[in-house]
């Protein structure tokens, strides 16, 4: 691993556009909560989730595949009939949503103010994954495995601003793969999101309730109970990777070697 960045702000998406991405492996990471929620929906048996960028293309994929369930939230709530022109969105943007019983077997169409901007971003890289904390510990295996020459962690953040959650996610993963990235070229932005994640692991739950979006989600009671599930370590043990449909797949990464 020759090179590795990240990005804090949506403000920064518009430059992935103008640069060569085909060498660069792009983790994205939306912990409160669309990536959270992806991968509850993959461990409940979802067949894939397709994020798009806005409404009027969730609701073309809805047009073109009546079977398909829409997902997504406006300002953190579930997509309604006032937003759409009458197409009620079948789930919002919350883990504990995507259950089996809902899920199973099912495509997804997913569309969120920042997570799913973030993955559009990243169109031409060598792969996509989506991440948060629940499957860090398969992303960083898939990575090492993989060994991309270089890597980019992409933060949605909260709105246009930068976010305290995504930030920690980011520096853990950083933290994983230091190993690796420390013989190579590390920018700025990854040394301050490990130094801040190191600073703050013993306790996440309480330094992402002083972040603007996991305060305003702790403080609703209907989503509180979000925080400590997207939070949650290792629950996982499946990377998201984005295929060349534009859909996100879980995977296994490959089994690590036995000694000898």
């Amino acid at each position: 691993m020759n090179h590795i960045e990240a990005i804090f702000c949506p403000s920064e998406f518009a430059g992935l556009r103008q640069r060569d991405l085909r060498e660069t492996v792009c983790v994205v990471f939306d912990v409160l909560r669309a990536t959270s929620t992806l991968l509850a929906a993959f461990a409940s048996g979802a067949e894939s989730v397709e994020p798009v960028a806005g409404i009027p293309e969730a609701l073309a994929g809805r047009a073109a595949d009546p079977t398909v369930m829409l997902a997504g939230e406006r300002n953190g709530l579930r997509i309604d009939g006032s937003q759409t022109g009458g197409v009620e969105f079948d789930l919002g943007n919350s883990p504990r949503e995507f259950t089996p019983d809902r899920v199973r077997g099912r495509r997804i169409v997913m569309t969120t103010t920042n997570g799913t901007r973030a993955l559009h971003a990243c169109t031409g890289a060598a792969a996509v994954l989506a991440a948060s904390f629940g499957n860090l510990s398969a992303t960083a295996h898939w990575l090492t495995r993989e060994d991309p020459r270089q890597l980019l962690l992409v933060c949605a953040g909260t709105l246009d601003h930068a976010s305290l959650e995504d930030t920690l996610a980011a520096g853990a993963l950083a933290d994983e793969l230091w190993h690796l990235a420390s013989s190579g070229w590390i920018d700025d932005a990854v040394r301050i999101a490990r130094d801040l994640y190191r600073s703050r692991r013993g306790d996440l739950l309480r330094a992402v309730a002083e972040g603007r979006n996991g305060h305003r989600l702790l403080s609703q009671p209907q989503f509180a109970g979000d925080v400590p599930v997207c939070l949650e370590r290792d629950r996982f043990p499946f990377i998201a990777r984005l295929d060349p449909q534009g859909r996100l797949r879980a995977e296994l990464p490959p089994p690590q070697p036995g000694p000898g």
